[in-house]
C-alpha cells in the first residue's frame, strides 16, 4: 500500500524532477517507510512505500528487472502473489514482494495480466523496449488513479492533492461535477470535482504510446460475471459463498506486519471476523468506535463478537469533543470532497496508534447481498408501476398532499418519484441516492439548467441496464447500482483516502472479484432480504450469534444532527458562511437552509447540511477558484 505518481511527456517542462518530487512529497502520509523516484528520456515516475510485504529494502519502488527494461510503481496488493510465483517459475526474482510479480506478469502475459491478479491495486508501468506506459486500476475500484492532460504531459497520481503539487494543474471547479457534488456528496468517475481532471475508471486500464492513449475496459461484474449458481442448490449456493469469502479473508491476512479488523458488530464485520478468527493462530485485533449517545452506540453487540471469538479487542469511545478536536485533521485529509469521510478517519487513526499498519473491512457486504433498504423499495416499486397510468397533474396533487401531510426528506423523494414518466429501476435507483434534490439544487445555484444526472448516466450506459444485461437478476441489478454509484465513489474513495492519511491498509473481503461474482449471478428467489442479508447469514452458518444477526440495523454513523447543532454548529456556521459568499451559490438560500436544520426542519437532514460544510472547507483550504 502507498501512493505513486508521474509525468509522461517532460518536453516543454523546465524541471521535471522538481515537480516529480514536489508531486511525490504531497503523498508523504501514504507511504512513511520510503520514497523514490525515477526519471527516463520522457517519463518521471514516483513512489512512497507503505511496507506491507517484505519489508526489506528489497521491496522499495520504482522497481525495474534485472535489465532495467521494466520499470513498475505500484499502490496496493497482488494477495494471489504466491500462486502467481508458482506459474511463473522461469522469471528470476530477487525479492519476496508481490511488486515484482507485476513485471514478471508483465513480460510473460502482456495486458493479459490483469485477468491473473487478485487484489486492489493502481499501477503505472515503463516497458522500455515497447516504449509503452501501461496505467491499470483493479477491477472493483478500491485503489484510486487520477490523471490530467495538461499541455503535451500526462500526470498521474494516487490523490489530486499530488497533481495540484506539480503546479501544472488550475486549480478550476468544474461546474457539471459540482452539481454532482451537490446531488450525491460526491462526484462520479470518471469526473472529478476539479476541471480537467479525471479518474481511471475501475476495471479499466490506459495504455500510452507517444501521442497515442488507448482505454479499455477489461472487467465488467454486469458483463462478466459468474453464471454457474442458477445450476446450484441453495444449499450448494450457500456453501460456495462461504468457502470464497473464507479463502478471501484468507488471501487477506497475508502480511508482514501487524494486522486486525474493523469492528461493528453488524452482520458484515462480524462475518469477518469471524472467518479471520478461524484462520488465524492468534488473537485478532478487533477495533470499534462508540459513542456516549447510547442510540448509535454499536459497542454492545461488537463486546458480543469480540468475546465469542476471544479477539484483542478495542473500544474507542468518542465523546463530541474528541470528534472536534480529531475533525479538522479529517478534513485536512480529504483529498476529493465526500460528506462521509471523517467516520473512517477516526477508526483509523486510532488503529494504527494501537499499532497496526493493516485492517480488514466488512465493507462491501450491504451492496452484495441486498442489505439497505433500497433493495426492498425497488422490489415494492415493480408492484406500484400502475401508479403511473394515472395522469400526472393527478399524481402531482397526490404528493402535494403527502408533503403537507408528513413534511420531510422521504416525502419529498416519493414525489419526485412518482412525478417522474417512469419507475424502472434506471430512474428509481439515481433518485433514493440524491442528498439534494433538483429543486433545491436549483434554488441553490440560481439556475434551472442543471446537467444530465450522472448516476442515470452511469445506469442507462451499463450492460446489465441495456438490451443484453437483462439476464442479471433485478437484485443484483441493484447491487451493479450500489457499486457502480455509492460504494466506489464514495465508501472506496472516503475508505482509501482517510485511512492512508493515517498510513493504515485497509482491506475489503467481500470485494474480491470472485465473490461479487458469484454473487451477481445468484437468482432473486434465493436473495430476496425477508430478513437482514439473509443469505449471507445462512452461508455464515452457526458464526454468528441470534443477537447480532436479529439486531436493528444502524451503519456506522455518528450523532452528526446532535453534534452540528451544539458542539459542532461554530465550524458549521463559518464553512457555510463561506460558501454563501462563492460566487456559484445563493447567499439567501444557504442561509435558508442553515437555519431550516437549525430549527429541525424535517425536510433538513444533517447529511443534506454537511457536505457542503465540507464542500466549502475544501474549496477554501485547496484555494479552488
Amino acid at each position: 500500500m502507498c501512493g505513486i505518481s508521474g509525468i509522461f511527456g517532460l518536453e516543454g517542462l523546465s524541471d521535471s524532477e522538481s515537480i516529480i518530487c514536489s508531486m511525490n512529497a504531497a503523498l508523504a502520509h501514504r507511504g512513511p517507510d520510503a520514497e523514490g523516484h525515477w526519471m527516463g528520456k520522457n517519463l518521471a515516475l514516483a513512489h512512497r512505500r507503505l511496507a506491507i510485504i517484505d519489508l526489506s529494502d528489497e521491496g522499495k519502488q520504482p522497481m525495474s528487472n534485472a535489465d532495467q527494461s521494466v520499470i513498475l510503481v505500484f499502490n496496493g496488493e497482488i494477495y494471489n502473489y504466491l500462486e502467481l510465483k508458482e506459474e511463473l517459475k522461469d522469471y528470476p526474482f530477487r525479492t519476496r514482494t508481490d511488486t515484482e510479480v507485476i513485471i514478471a506478469a508483465w513480460k510473460t502475459w502482456g495486458v493479459k495480466c490483469l485477468q491473473k491478479f487478485n487484489g486492489m491495486f493502481a499501477f503505472a508501468l515503463w516497458d522500455e523496449q515497447k516504449q509503452t506506459l501501461f496505467i491499470a486500476r483493479d477491477r472493483m475500484g478500491i485503489k484510486p488513479l487520477y490523471y490530467t492532460y495538461q499541455g503535451q504531459s500526462i500526470l498521474f497520481a494516487s490523490e489530486i492533492r499530488s497533481l495540484l503539487a506539480s503546479n501544472l494543474v488550475p486549480r478550476k471547479m468544474d461546474h457539471n461535477a459540482l452539481v454532482d457534488y451537490l446531488r450525491y456528496q460526491t462526484v462520479h468517475a470518471p469526473q472529478t470535482i476539479l476541471k480537467d481532471v479525471l479518474m481511471l475508471e475501475p476495471g479499466h486500464y490506459m495504455l500510452i504510446q507517444d501521442d497515442d492513449v488507448q482505454m479499455r475496459c477489461y472487467w465488467d461484474a454486469s458483463r462478466d460475471y459468474d453464471r454457474s449458481a442458477i445450476d446450484l442448490s441453495r444449499s450448494e449456493v450457500k456453501t460456495k459463498i462461504r468457502e470464497l469469502l473464507a479463502d478471501s479473508v484468507s488471501l487477506r491476512m497475508r502480511a508482514d506486519v501487524p494486522f486486525g479488523a474493523f469492528l461493528s458488530g453488524g452482520i458484515d464485520s462480524s462475518s469477518i471476523v469471524a472467518l479471520m478468527s478461524k484462520s488465524s493462530p492468534h488473537p485478532v485485533k478487533t477495533f470499534t468506535v462508540s459513542f456516549n449517545e447510547q442510540d448509535y452506540s454499536e459497542a454492545e453487540f461488537a463486546g458480543l463478537i469480540a468475546k465469542k471469538f476471544n479477539t484483542d479487542h478495542t473500544d474507542i469511545r468518542l465523546s463530541a469533543d474528541d470528534f472536534l478536536n480529531t475533525l479538522p485533521a479529517a478534513l485536512k485529509a480529504m483529498d476529493h470532497p465526500s460528506g462521509d469521510g471523517p467516520n473512517t478517519f477516526v477508526v483509523s487513526k486510532v488503529t494504527k496508534e494501537a499499532g497496526v499498519t493493516m485492517a480488514l473491512s466488512g465493507l462491501g457486504g450491504d451492496e452484495l447481498f441486498a442489505g439497505y433498504p433500497v433493495f426492498k423499495r425497488s422490489v415494492d416499486l415493480l408492484d406500484k408501476k400502475w401508479l403511473m397510468t394515472f395522469p400526472k397533474p393527478l399524481r402531482n396533487f397526490g404528493t402535494t398532499m403527502l408533503k403537507k401531510a408528513k413534511p420531510g426528506a422521504a416525502s419529498e423523494k416519493i414525489a419526485a418519484l412518482l412525478n417522474q414518466d417512469y419507475l424502472d429501476l434506471e430512474f428509481s435507483y439515481p433518485l433514493s441516492r440524491q442528498t439534494l434534490l433538483d429543486v433545491h439544487i436549483s434554488k441553490l445555484l440560481n439556475t434551472n439548467e442543471l446537467p444530465v444526472n450522472a448516476v442515470q448516466e452511469i445506469l442507462k450506459n451499463e450492460t446489465s441496464f441495456g438490451k443484453s444485461g437483462f439476464e442479471l437478476p433485478f437484485l443484483s441489478r441493484i447491487s451493479h447500482a450500489e457499486i457502480r454509484s455509492y460504494m466506489q465513489n464514495v465508501l472506496l474513495r472516503d475508505t482509501d483516502q482517510m485511512s492512508m492519511a493515517n498510513a493504515l491498509e485497509v482491506r475489503v473481503p467481500f470485494l474480491d472479484h470472485r465473490l461479487v461474482s458469484f454473487v451477481y449471478g445468484v437468482a432473486d428467489q434465493l436473495k430476496y432480504p425477508h430478513s437482514p442479508k439473509q443469505l449471507l447469514v445462512e452461508s455464515m452458518g452457526d458464526l454468528l450469534p441470534a443477537e447480532v444477526v436479529n439486531r436493528p440495523k444502524m451503519g456506522f454513523t455518528f450523532p452528526w444532527s446532535i453534534w452540528m447543532r451544539n458542539e459542532l454548529k461554530h465550524l458549521c456556521t463559518e464553512a457555510l458562511a463561506k460558501l454563501a459568499d462563492h460566487p456559484a451559490f445563493n447567499k439567501a438560500e444557504i442561509n435558508k437552509l442553515w437555519d431550516a436544520f437549525l430549527k429541525a426542519d424535517p425536510r433538513y437532514t444533517w447529511s443534506r447540511i454537511w457536505h457542503l460544510v465540507v464542500l466549502a472547507d475544501w474549496l477554501d483550504k485547496n484555494g479552488i477558484e
